[in-house]
């Protein structure tokens, strides 16, 4: 299992930029599996790849799996909260 499966990320200030973000420190920012965003979102797998691919919740597609940056989720559940 992953190093960073725990959940114990530092949610670095990301801009959404077509999906994507750029963080300030320039540090790469490791991503999470389906699985993982699903469980920190508190949502089923299949719904979240759904949300993604409608482009209702920002994700990341490589080849056919989907991968979603914390910093980025953070600042979605800001946006959407207020």
């Amino acid at each position: 299992m992953p190093e960073h499966s725990n959940h114990a990320f530092k949610a670095e200030s990301g801009q959404i930029n077509g999906g994507s973000a750029s963080l300030a420190e320039g540090r790469f920012e490791p991503l999470l599996d389906t699985e993982e965003a699903a469980r920190l979102l508190r949502m089923h797998p299949r719904t979240l790849r759904t949300k993604a691919r409608n482009r209702e919740i920002p994700g990341i597609q490589v080849g056919r799996r989907w991968r979603f940056r914390v910093s980025v989720l953070n600042h979605w559940l800001e946006r959407i909260a207020s």
